[in-house]
């Protein structure tokens, strides 16, 4: 293979491990299934997996391999190279012990069992599930001295790509951490149409044509980006390592105010319960306070239960509690800290387990301060309450951040996303339960003061 400028762009700065942010048809995922099929057929007791985000992608990528093997001298492919496997997922060299292997990042326990030379994870913004502890798995298979490649287009400012990405070193720093490869679509000598007349650039394209010595011709390529793709172009064409975060993607929250915000953040005053229940604000003598509560079913998966204090003439968060609680117990933490703030009313979402939770609040505790929506006590989330409440949220987070204090809550923020179907929630592999419980509080908080009351209790 001949290496093109993105390919030998990474292989300048490439160390053990590395992250490569890209734009669409860079080559990289050809380039890294090259560099270690050679290395799997050119080192005995090699094993090199390649985890795509589809089943299907996976093969495609192992049809790659496969012509690459193809082309060998037959004196290889028959003698130290011959196979004794080669399906849509694994090649074996039986007579230098190694092994070149494709999965999807969706396969049940991908990688486990093995000891891993090469691993290449493709597309990692679009792995379906808890791509992070995809991504841990496979790290725990990696040999010591093994090398990693993580690259993707980016698809938003959330999720487990997003934050490796930001952890990442720039290339030539220090240590043996995960390396940063940021490659603009410019890097392609393909991505080039006919020139345009120099008289008609924009600005902006007089800004990137000083910056990165762009040609007219790749400007007249970025015009035609630009009318097949809209506003999709920045993601699927990356021209600057921060802004394509955040134009891709379908975050319901402003990142930039989330993040500003992230690094603000104060830590507890104090923490109880290993850390579920973190205080900022102490309950003040003569203060109003609402209790937010977010149900769960409770077990050692799935969602957590979440309850946000607030105080209810700021809306300044308190204190929040995030644990994998069942309805009984969660009824007796929320009625043990609502009567530390002074009785505080508590508002539970009557959604699911919610009206569980209520039952054992009336009965259990005896805890009349609960919030009433009309006859019945609780709050409804559902398809008309639930868009008012996260435009609400988002608006505070703009325009009123220091309301916020949890960074498990604005870690949230980020990962909450518009879905396909025109509604909302967690990304893949993330929670809303925190969001969620103070998009509820806020809510209610608004409606308190609207009619002046501290709250409904039957």
């Amino acid at each position: 293979m001949i290496a093109n400028p993105a390919q030998r762009r990474f292989e300048r700065w490439s160390g053990r491990q590395n992250i490569v942010l890209k734009a669409r048809q860079m080559g990289m995922t050809t380039w890294v299934a090259a560099r270690f099929f050679l290395r799997t057929i050119t080192r005995p007791g090699t094993v090199t997996l390649q985890v795509a985000h589809t089943r299907s992608a996976a093969e495609s990528i192992f049809r790659i391999v496969q012509r690459m093997w193809e082309e060998l001298p037959a004196d290889l492919r028959e003698g130290p190279l011959r196979r004794s496997r080669a399906n849509v997922g694994q090649m074996l060299f039986p007579r230098i012990d190694s092994e070149f292997r494709i999965a999807s990042a969706s396969d049940e326990g991908v990688g486990r069992g093995l000891t891993i030379q090469n691993l290449h994870c493709s597309e990692v913004s679009r792995w379906a599930g808890d791509a992070a502890e995809t991504l841990a798995g496979l790290r725990a298979a990696l040999a010591k001295d093994g090398e990693m490649v993580m690259e993707s287009t980016p698809n938003g400012a959330y999720g487990a790509f997003y934050d490796e990405w930001r952890t990442a070193s720039e290339p030539g720093g220090k240590g043996d951490g995960l390396v940063r490869h940021f490659l603009p679509w410019w890097l392609e000598p393909a991505y080039c149409g006919a020139a345009v007349d120099a008289s008609s650039l924009t600005t902006e394209e007089c800004e990137l044509v000083a910056r990165h010595s762009l040609t007219l011709g790749q400007i007249s390529f970025r015009r035609g980006l630009e009318r097949s793709y809209g506003q999709l172009r920045s993601q699927e064409f990356a021209e600057d390592a921060e802004t394509c975060f955040r134009v891709s993607g379908s975050s319901c929250f402003d990142v930039q105010a989330v993040e500003r915000r992230v690094l603000q953040a104060p830590e507890p005053r104090e923490r109880r319960s290993n850390g579920a229940l973190q205080i900022w604000l102490p309950p003040m003598p003569g203060k109003d306070y609402l209790l937010a509560v977010d149900s769960c079913g409770g077990g050692g998966e799935g969602d957590y239960a979440a309850v946000q204090v607030l105080e209810v003439q700021t809306g300044l968060q308190c204190a929040e509690l995030q644990q994998r609680l069942r309805p009984a117990e969660l009824a007796r933490v929320a009625a043990e800290v609502a009567r530390e703030y002074n009785g505080s009313v508590i508002v539970v979402e009557r959604n699911n387990h919610g009206a569980a939770v209520i039952a054992y609040l009336q009965t259990n505790e005896r805890y009349e301060r609960l919030w009433h929506d009309g006859s019945e006590a609780g709050w409804l989330t559902s398809s008309a309450s639930k868009p008012e409440m996260i435009a609400r949220l988002g608006s505070l987070l703009e325009s009123a951040p220091e309301m916020f204090m949890s960074r498990r809550l604005l870690g949230e923020c980020r990962t909450f996303v518009s879905n396909e179907r025109g509604g909302s929630g967690a990304a893949s592999g993330a929670h809303d339960d925190l969001v969620m419980a103070m998009a509820i509080g806020q809510a209610v908080r608004a409606r308190m003061l609207e009619s002046g009351g501290r709250g409904r209790s039957r």
